[in-house]
């Protein structure tokens, strides 16, 4: 007796299918749980929170938008200095100091506001700390010696040969050669005029006053014309060397992105199959736009710079090297996907190959073209921010230097808001060029 099995019903059939359905939603859900907690445990994430300084990120973030006084006493010499991010351009001049310091003879009296004051003397230094009570160093045997009230707060660091102090008011530091307050103040300091300049110190009122009606400090040029060069020739924040390396970043992207286009078009040509009926020849093309496409700009970067030097031509040669392959690829595309029927119009004309892609193909894909062009001269005026770094030119190489300081944030932060400005700006001119040469409005 042989049996015969039944088809499902169509109740069970739909059951089922909700069923899976109803595995799947909780699978899926599942699955990225388990990646994110394993991803969690392979990264550290626990470990890393431990270790964060959240204290350094904060100094790491007042020092985008402020500018901090060095008061610094040499040990050894008791010379004291007074300069603005410590830098020697930044030095206050003898009988020229900010109203908060006053050296009276061997005693430096630092008025940090609030009613912190620090006072260095023949015997140490001495940090008053409202509500707390005075941090007292003395040099003993050559190592500081501290007497401050009990429990040491966290904001005060104690080691063999330093203390640190850390308040909202300020910092201070005391080591065997050196004793230093950095008061913070907000704004970014002497990026009109440095402290040599005649224009320093005055108001905006001033400024206008002697550049339209005052008498001429220099008689041989205007006030205003040596207003611009002061300004130009700033040398704690170079305005003149940053303009050049903005300049070099937007030639570099520039130079990159029309070569890679000049390039790319013709060789797409062989790389598409309604003009190149070759397959082998067809095959090589594509796999030449594959394989410099395929390798990233950077490693491009770093391979030329060991050829032909650091430079921004370099780093065009790179930007070149990297989108010719992707606008070979791209133009490739858009050439097998043109309307045949234009091209036959204007062969039966008796045109010939080039009359044929002139007038029949160029028209068509143009506007795919300058999309893609105008799109990478726009993404690559960000990533020549980068090869420069790499290859020593733009705006890139300043922004690497500043930061490698480790302490010149504030330049950091100009030039990381130029950078912003310089891709909005091409973002802008982009846009309009793609109006007018696509739309034609």
């Amino acid at each position: 007796m042989t049996m015969t099995a039944t088809a499902p019903s169509l109740a069970e059939t739909v059951t089922a299918s909700f069923a899976r359905k109803r595995r799947m939603a909780f699978a899926i859900p599942a699955a990225i749980l388990a990646y994110l907690i394993y991803a969690a445990i392979s990264f550290d994430l626990a470990g890393l929170a431990q270790r964060a300084r959240f204290d350094n990120a904060a100094i790491l973030l007042s020092d985008f938008w402020m500018h901090k006084t060095h008061v610094t006493r040499d040990n050894r010499t008791d010379t004291v200095t007074v300069a603005i991010e410590g830098e020697t351009k930044g030095t206050y001049p003898p009988g020229l100091l900010p109203d908060w310091v006053r050296i009276d003879g061997d005693v430096t009296t630092i008025d940090l506001g609030r009613g912190h004051i620090v006072t260095y003397d023949g015997d140490g230094a001495r940090y008053v700390v409202p509500g707390y009570g005075t941090i007292d160093i003395r040099p003993e045997g050559g190592k500081p010696v501290v007497t401050a009230p009990e429990p040491i707060p966290d904001w005060i660091s104690i080691s063999d040969n330093k203390v640190a102090v850390t308040t909202d008011a300020g910092r201070f530091n005391y080591s065997r050669a050196k004793v230093e307050t950095f008061k913070y103040e907000p704004g970014w300091e002497l990026w009109f005029f440095t402290l040599d300049s005649p224009f320093h110190g005055k108001s905006f009122a001033e400024l206008a006053r002697l550049a339209l009606s005052g008498d001429r400090i220099d008689p041989s040029r205007s006030n205003l014309g040596y207003m611009l060069s002061e300004f130009w020739t700033n040398k704690m924040w170079r305005h003149g060397d940053v303009a050049w390396a903005i300049f070099e970043t937007i030639l570099m992207a520039f130079l990159g992105t029309m070569t890679a286009a000049l390039i790319a078009l013709p060789l797409s040509f062989l790389a598409a199959r309604n003009f190149n009926p070759l397959g082998p020849l067809r095959f090589a093309a594509r796999r030449v736009f594959d394989f410099v496409r395929g390798v990233d700009g950077l490693i491009w970067t770093i391979v030329l710079s060991r050829a032909f030097g650091p430079g921004p031509m370099t780093g065009a040669i790179a930007i070149a090297l990297t989108d010719s392959g992707s606008f070979g690829k791209m133009f490739s595309e858009a050439l097998e996907n043109i309307d045949e029927k234009q091209v036959e119009g204007i062969q039966s004309t008796g045109a010939n190959s080039l009359q044929r892609a002139r007038f029949g193909v160029i028209p068509q894909i143009t506007p795919v073209l300058l999309s893609q062009v105008l799109y990478y001269l726009e993404s690559n005026t960000r990533s020549a921010t980068v090869i420069g770094a790499i290859v020593g030119g733009g705006i890139g190489l300043l922004l690497t230097q500043a930061i490698i300081t480790q302490k010149d944030w504030e330049e950091v932060a100009y030039y990381m808001v130029l950078i912003v400005l310089m891709v909005m700006l091409m973002d802008s001119l982009s846009g309009w060029l793609r109006k007018k040469l696509i739309k034609g409005s």
